[in-house]
């Protein structure tokens, strides 16, 4: 199955304070990953080009990195995602900054049922954390998307069986 999964939002703040936080990507002073919610993402040397890591059962390398403008993964073959996932931080004016986070992959088989049953929704929910968060460096009112009903029904599980 073709999957195209895509979440944006617009900033109003200039280009150079939101890749400013994207340095802090994957460190433990992370200003971008919801690690307050959400396994942190990881990579044993950080983001570099070749570098290896992911978040919680979720692998891919580095593909491409300029925290100026992309940062693209690429999904280890073993987790039978094949393709990449991505941000984008573009310019929209002096004042306005818009990141989006794109999935583009294929899935065969038992993952394409793993992808429409648990990983999609939790990943819908994590990126909305994740811009919520990027938002929070800035704004007075803080952002806080809920999570729906499956969302918090797939987590529950998952606590239960992680505790057995």
């Amino acid at each position: 199955m073709k999957v195209v999964n895509i979440h944006h939002r617009t900033y109003n703040v200039s280009l150079d304070k939101i890749t400013d936080l994207f340095y802090t990507l994957s460190n433990t002073n992370d200003k971008v990953w919801p690690i307050e919610k959400w396994p942190r993402m990881t990579f044993k040397d950080g983001i570099k080009v070749g570098a290896a890591g992911g978040h919680g059962p979720i692998r891919y390398t580095v593909e491409q990195y300029d925290p100026e403008k992309l940062i693209q993964f690429r999904f280890a073959k073993s987790l039978g995602f094949i393709g990449t996932h991505r941000f984008e931080i573009k310019k929209v004016q002096n004042t306005q900054t818009q990141v989006m986070h794109t999935i583009e992959m294929n899935t065969k088989g038992i993952r394409t049922l793993i992808w429409l049953l648990a990983i999609r929704s939790l990943h819908n929910a994590l990126l909305e954390d994740c811009l919520d968060k990027i938002e929070n460096n800035f704004a007075k009112t803080k952002a806080h998307t809920q999570w729906n009903w499956y969302v918090k029904f797939i987590r529950t599980t998952f606590k239960l069986i992680n505790k057995k």
